[in-house]
C-alpha cells in the first residue's frame, strides 16, 4: 500500500519552470510560489532566479545575476553567460517537459525561450508584461502568438492585449500587499542604528552589478555634497538580494560620508527615510507606495541609450511617475545623472516644505491606482487553472 502511495504522488505531481531575471522578478516570483503551494503542494518548481525564490522553494537551474543586464552594449559582454543559461534551459524544457512555463518580465531572454517552449507544445503564461507601451510595441504580437494568458499588474495594459487577441488578465500590482513596514519612523532608525535626530536619504543603486558601478559613484557623491551643505543628514543602503555587502562595500568605504549597509529590508529603510535618491526601476513604485519623496536617477551606455532614444516612446522613465501619468518627482537621465544634479534635487526637497509635502501627497495616491491587495493569490488562482485543466476563456479582470 505505501508504494501505491508513492506511486500516486508521483503520477500526480506538476512541475512547473519558472524565470525571473531581475530582483523585482525573483520577488514576485518567491511570492507566486508561496501562494501556490498553498493551494497545491503537488507541485514542483525549477527555475531561474535568486534568493527568495531558493528560499520559497524553486530549484534554481541558474542564479539570475548571470543574465541580468541592461542595454544593448552591456547585453554584449554577457553573452557567454547568458548562453550557457539558455543552452541549459534548452535541455531542461525538453528532456524534464515540465507542465507549464511561467516567465516573468524579462522580455528579450524570456521572449527567446518562450518560443522554445513553443515549438515542443509546452504551455506559456507570462506574468508582469514588459514594457511595450513605452517601446518595441511590436512585441506584443510577438507574445500573442506565444502565451496562452498575458497576467498583467496596470490597468491601462489590458486594452494592448485585447486588442491584439491575447488572453489578459488584470490582477493589480503584488507590491500593494508587501510594501509596507511594522515600524513607525522613530523605531525604523532604532532598529538600524541611526541617529534620531537626523534627517535619513535612502540610497537604492538598483540590483544589478553594471548599475552599481555606473551610478553608485555618483551617488555617493551627491552625498558628499549634501554633507557641506547640511549638518543633520545620514545615509543607509539596502543591499538587493541579488548582490553581496562585499561587493557594494567597496564603493562606500571610498567615500568620507559614512553610509549604513543593511541586507535588505528596504521597506523598513524607506520607513526610517526623509527622502530616497533611487535608480529608475521596480525600487521608484516601492519608494512610491511608502510615500517617500525621492529623485529617479538612470545611466546606461552611450550607445545603448541612443538606441533606446529611437525605440521609446514615453514622457517618463519613472514607473512611479509612468503609473501617475505625470511628473510627480524628478528624473535625472544620462548626462543629468551627474552627482551635483542630485544633490541640487534632494535639496529642494529638504529646503522646500510645501514642495515635500505636495509629492508624499501625490505619492499617497499611487497605491489606489494599482488595484486591490491579493495579487500574489489571484495571479496562483490563474497558474492553477492552467495546470489543472488548460482553460483559457475567459477575459479581463480576475
Amino acid at each position: 500500500m505505501q508504494g501505491v502511495g508513492r506511486q500516486y504522488i508521483e503520477k500526480e505531481m506538476k512541475k512547473i519552470l519558472i524565470i525571473a531575471g531581475e530582483a523585482s522578478g525573483d520577488l514576485h516570483g518567491a511570492n507566486l510560489v508561496r501562494e501556490i503551494r498553498q493551494q497545491d503542494s503537488l507541485i514542483d518548481f525549477f527555475g531561474v532566479g535568486s534568493k527568495r525564490m531558493e528560499e520559497a522553494g524553486v530549484r534554481l537551474l541558474a542564479d539570475a545575476s548571470k543574465i541580468s543586464v541592461v542595454g544593448a552594449t552591456e547585453v554584449l559582454t554577457h553573452l557567454r553567460p547568458i548562453y550557457r543559461v539558455f543552452s541549459m534551459l534548452k535541455r531542461f524544457l525538453v528532456e524534464d517537459r515540465p507542465d507549464l512555463l511561467i516567465l516573468i518580465d524579462f522580455p528579450d531572454f524570456n521572449i527567446m525561450l518562450a518560443k522554445r517552449a513553443k515549438k515542443i507544445g509546452i504551455p506559456i503564461l507570462y506574468y508582469i508584461s514588459p514594457q511595450v507601451w513605452a517601446w518595441r510595441k511590436n512585441r506584443i504580437k510577438k507574445i500573442a502568438n506565444l502565451v496562452k494568458a498575458m497576467i498583467v499588474v496596470f490597468p491601462f495594459e489590458v486594452e494592448l492585449y485585447k486588442k491584439a487577441g491575447v488572453d489578459v488578465r488584470f490582477v493589480g500590482h503584488p507590491l500593494t500587499d508587501i510594501v509596507q513596514s511594522g515600524y513607525n519612523q522613530a523605531e525604523a532608525k532604532a532598529h538600524f542604528g541611526l541617529d534620531p535626530m537626523k534627517r535619513t536619504i535612502a540610497i537604492l543603486p538598483g540590483s544589478r552589478r553594471k548599475e552599481i558601478s555606473t551610478l553608485l559613484p555618483d551617488m555617493i557623491g551627491a552625498a558628499n555634497i549634501l554633507n557641506r551643505r547640511f549638518q543633520d543628514l545620514q545615509y543607509i543602503l539596502p543591499v538587493a538580494a541579488t548582490l553581496s555587502s562585499d561587493f557594494i562595500r567597496p564603493f562606500i568605504n571610498k567615500s568620507p560620508v559614512p553610509v549604513t549597509l543593511t541586507d535588505g529590508r528596504v521597506y523598513d529603510v524607506l520607513r526610517a527615510s526623509d527622502a530616497a535618491l533611487v535608480t529608475s526601476g521596480t525600487a521608484t513604485l516601492e519608494t512610491g507606495l511608502m510615500a517617500v519623496p525621492m529623485v529617479i536617477v538612470y545611466r546606461i551606455s552611450a550607445l545603448s541609450y541612443f538606441i533606446g532614444s529611437l525605440l521609446i516612446d514615453v514622457d517618463h522613465i519613472g514607473l512611479v511617475n509612468i503609473v501617475a501619468g505625470k511628473r510627480i518627482v524628478t528624473e535625472l537621465v544620462q548626462h543629468e545623472a551627474t552627482s551635483r544634479n542630485m544633490a541640487d534635487a534632494l535639496t529642494v526637497l529638504l529646503t522646500d516644505r510645501d514642495h515635500y509635502q505636495n509629492v508624499r501627497t501625490q505619492l499617497g495616491g499611487i497605491r489606489t491606482q494599482l488595484g486591490e491587495k491579493g495579487a500574489s493569490a489571484r495571479v496562483a488562482g490563474v497558474v492553477l487553472e492552467f495546470i489543472r485543466s488548460g482553460s483559457h476563456s475567459s477575459h479581463g479582470n480576475i
